[in-house]
């Protein structure tokens, strides 16, 4: 099996990659390969497209931290995302907003198209994908009366979508580092957040289920 693993930033993946990268020869581990694409859903989905545009593989697999508007999520919790929303693309008029979908010019929402047995006990959980990151109270409110959102980050969406368009099964793990508030750096758990998901990303690979 071939296997794309996609993220925003190196030090998000550095772990896991430095592990794979010393096994070239490990016949434990399915070919892979890493893309890192930069933050934000115009980056994702420009380095993505072009990428898949020359390179064909079994499965993408999105891999990040991100914030939780889900306080029953503790922080450093590994969740799997099965669908991710753009939560700012549509149109305000007055106090309301008015969805891209709605507007009758696009979509969205995108789903995943692969999902982990249930071996891998993960919560799923849905999403949002954001140009800003919330942190601030008022917005935070008014968005959770529009979008019942567990998770936030800031490409999800857009690697869901573009891995639709170029016909890519594909799937979202993500690594809770922080509660979507106001900016609390001191509360963060970034370090617990990396070394979570890089953990469980190995134990991913290294599975009979992708070892095919």
């Amino acid at each position: 099996m071939r296997i794309l693993i996609v993220a925003a930033t190196s030090f998000e993946v550095d772990s896991l990659k430095s592990i794979v990268e010393g096994r070239t020869q490990d016949s434990e581990l399915p070919t892979i390969d890493f893309l890192i694409t930069g933050a934000g859903m115009v980056a994702t989905s420009f380095a993505l497209g072009k990428h898949l545009a020359t390179n064909k593989y079994d499965l993408a697999i999105n891999l990040g931290i991100a914030g939780s508007f889900d306080r029953s999520i503790a922080l450093g919790d590994v969740v799997e995302i099965d669908e991710d929303t753009i939560a700012e693309l549509g149109a305000e008029d007055d106090e309301d907003f008015i969805t891209i979908d709605k507007l009758g010019f696009g979509e969205s929402s995108f789903k995943s198209t692969y999902a982990l047995p249930a071996q891998f006990n993960l919560r799923k959980t849905n999403a949002i994908t954001v140009n800003t990151v919330h942190g601030n109270e008022a917005s935070i409110y008014k968005l959770g009366s529009r979008i019942n959102a567990q998770i936030e980050s800031m490409e999800g969406a857009a690697f869901f979508y573009a891995c639709r368009q170029m016909g890519m099964p594909c799937m979202q793990i993500r690594a809770v580092s922080n509660y979507v508030e106001k900016r609390n750096r001191d509360a963060w758990q970034i370090g617990l957040a990396i070394k979570n998901l890089n953990t469980f990303a190995l134990e991913l690979v290294k599975s009979e289920w992708l070892i095919k």
